[in-house]
């Protein structure tokens, strides 16, 4: 019988850093908050909580199967959405669909922390 409940403690989720996240500058600070979970894995592929120092960057890629969701906890930068560059903030949420592409710089003079949500979309491979 599938769990209906979860609670996991800070102490137990993975934490290292993560040098240049897809083709980005320096290295984030990674936390893996939720990753693969017995129930949830054809809707819910991950939840990151992720610290990029002043000058981090994630580089710019495209996601082909899933869509992810970047919540802007604290501090600021730019967010490239499909080669449209906008500046984001601490309260700020930006999401990228299949097909669509993004990438994060930390323009700051903090640390920017993000929340990043990826969820499963549907595909015949995965139904």
């Amino acid at each position: 019988m599938p769990a209906t409940t979860l609670f996991k403690p800070r102490a137990e989720m993975p934490r290292r850093p993560l040098a240049e996240c897809h083709g980005g500058l320096g290295a984030l600070d990674f936390t893996e908050v939720l990753g693969k979970t017995p129930g949830l894995e054809k809707r819910l592929a991950f939840i990151h909580d992720d610290v990029l120092a002043p000058g981090t960057s994630v580089g710019i890629h495209r996601h082909e199967h899933d869509e992810e969701y970047y919540y802007i906890v604290e501090g600021e930068g730019v967010m490239t959405l499909d080669g449209r560059r906008i500046d984001v903030k601490a309260g700020d949420l930006t999401a990228v669909f299949p097909g669509g592409s993004h990438g994060l710089e930390n323009t700051g003079d903090a640390s920017l922390r993000i929340l990043v949500i990826c969820v499963r979309r549907d595909t015949p491979e995965r139904t």
